[in-house]
């Protein structure tokens, strides 16, 4: 990977935390990811599925033992922490301090690291597209039969010729490949950009609410080198798009509730004012998502100044 993109900073003082002060955080995070998995978990309890939120789960096979876990990040040293010595990449040393083993982690991630930078630095960088109004979630389903459709368990809200019409009277501009490759065959042709798994770093930008959810993807592949903060941050700002991704989408979501307990009323894209409600809630979300990308460079900046040199 070339330098352009990378972050650089001096070597960082190693932050001390005392037992106590790092417990009570690790406890406060463990609450925050019970909380947020709680419905999720209840209902795998009762064998229950549930159209909306178990995408979290599922598309992202990140568990929720996983997301309760702690991390203070890179360049932090965790006083009396014995315990932390059958963690993956962590290393703790003779008086019981723990860190993350950055030298162990890079040598068995340093791509990713390396992928997730660059991916992130250029959609920064990338002018944010708010023109798509969520068109991907339609075109996953144009041309198909009932029994064909992912959702089987919602109706589509305007009926499936309807659905059809609006794919066919709107331009489709989607530049996420994970979001394109799930388009039917007879949409395929209709996309006026030609995403790829290659060109993914050239064609990210902003605007997209798939590349907002990705964020959380990338915040768990970069595992301990990311403060636990950031983590739950990022889930909830997957769990937000999920949402308001469905509400857009041609499915009825109707009688289902986001996690304040809010009516999912539908968000008509297929109507003017439909558009600009979308348009409203993707720039929010272009902003919000923009600053987690900021975050997520800054952990991998602060974790290349502190890994050793070598030699």
């Amino acid at each position: 990977m070339s330098g352009a993109g990378i972050r650089t900073t001096e070597t960082p003082p190693v932050l001390a935390r005392e037992a106590e002060d790092w417990r009570a955080r690790e406890t406060s995070h463990q609450a925050r990811a019970e909380g947020l998995t709680a419905a999720h978990r209840e209902r795998r309890r009762r064998g229950e599925t549930h159209p909306i939120e178990d995408f979290l789960f599922t598309y992202y096979p990140f568990k929720p033992a996983e997301l309760r876990k702690w991390h203070p990040g890179a360049g932090v040293a965790l006083a009396d922490a014995q315990d932390r010595a059958g963690w993956r990449y962590y290393a703790v040393d003779a008086r019981d301090t723990a860190t993350v083993d950055l030298a162990a982690f890079f040598a068995a991630r340093a791509q990713t690291v390396d992928y997730v930078e660059r991916l992130l630095a250029a959609t920064l960088e990338h002018t944010p597209q708010f023109g798509c109004f969520g068109l991907h979630e339609w075109a996953m389903v144009y041309r198909l039969t009932p029994d064909e459709l992912r959702h089987t368990r919602l109706p589509l809200r305007i009926g499936h010729a309807a659905t059809d019409a609006v794919v066919e009277s709107h331009t489709i501009g989607c530049s996420h490949f994970d979001a394109y490759r799930f388009f039917t065959p007879a949409a395929e042709p209709l996309n006026r950009l030609a995403p790829t798994r290659e060109n993914q770093p050239e064609m990210e930008q902003s605007g997209c609410l798939h590349a907002g959810m990705d964020i959380y993807k990338w915040v768990t592949k970069l595992g301990p080198i990311v403060p636990g903060d950031l983590l739950l941050d990022a889930f909830e700002f997957a769990r937000d798009i999920r949402f308001v991704d469905m509400q857009a989408s041609p499915y009825d979501v109707a009688g289902y509730v986001d996690h304040l307990g809010v009516p999912l009323d539908p968000i008509p894209i297929e109507t003017t004012v439909g558009k600009q409600e979308y348009v409203r809630r993707q720039r929010a979300f272009a902003a919000r998502g923009n600053l987690l990308r900021e975050r997520v460079l800054d952990a991998i900046a602060i974790a290349r100044a502190a890994l050793p040199q070598a030699g």
